[in-house]
């Protein structure tokens, strides 16, 4: 945006770094220590999760994890926001935020599985053979680690 002054036109300040969403904002306010990557995603740890804060249009409640990661969910029914790994082994949720936040899940990945726990606690698993878990009924919220093997 340029400035007019009696007639001479002066040049708008650069902004600094790509935009941000609203809701970006807020997002990293409650849940510091993010990279923005677009107006929808932010990484953590050089891109060992990626939050992606809105589902794509015409997902809405549909399970829909990119190949090659496992996903999890703040609401029943893959309900956005949506939090992705890939690494095998034991994971804190507490490093991301995302401790006692997980209400389904889904799993894309050809083998192995990923265990949900409550510290030691395996809670509810998805694997090749059940992918999805649409509702993690009693144990909503109660994830803090999963644990992934692979083979």
């Amino acid at each position: 945006m340029a400035l007019f002054l009696l007639g001479v036109m002066l040049p708008a300040p650069a902004l600094a770094g790509p935009p941000t969403s609203l809701k970006v904002r807020q997002y990293l306010a409650a849940h510091p220590g993010g990279t923005v990557l677009n107006h929808n995603e932010i990484s953590y740890q050089g891109g060992e999760v990626v939050v992606t804060l809105d589902a794509p249009v015409g997902t809405y409640g549909m399970a829909d994890c990119p190949s090659g990661w496992f996903c999890f969910y703040e609401w029943p029914n893959y309900g956005y926001p949506r939090g992705k790994l890939s690494s095998c082994g034991w994971q804190n949720l507490s490093t991301w935020s995302w401790q006692f936040r997980v209400e389904s899940a889904h799993y894309n990945l050809g083998s192995g599985h990923v265990g949900f726990y409550y510290h030691d606690q395996e809670l509810f698993r998805v694997n090749p053979s059940k992918r999805v878990l649409a509702d993690a009924g009693q144990w909503r919220n109660w994830a803090n680690r999963v644990y992934r093997s692979c083979p």
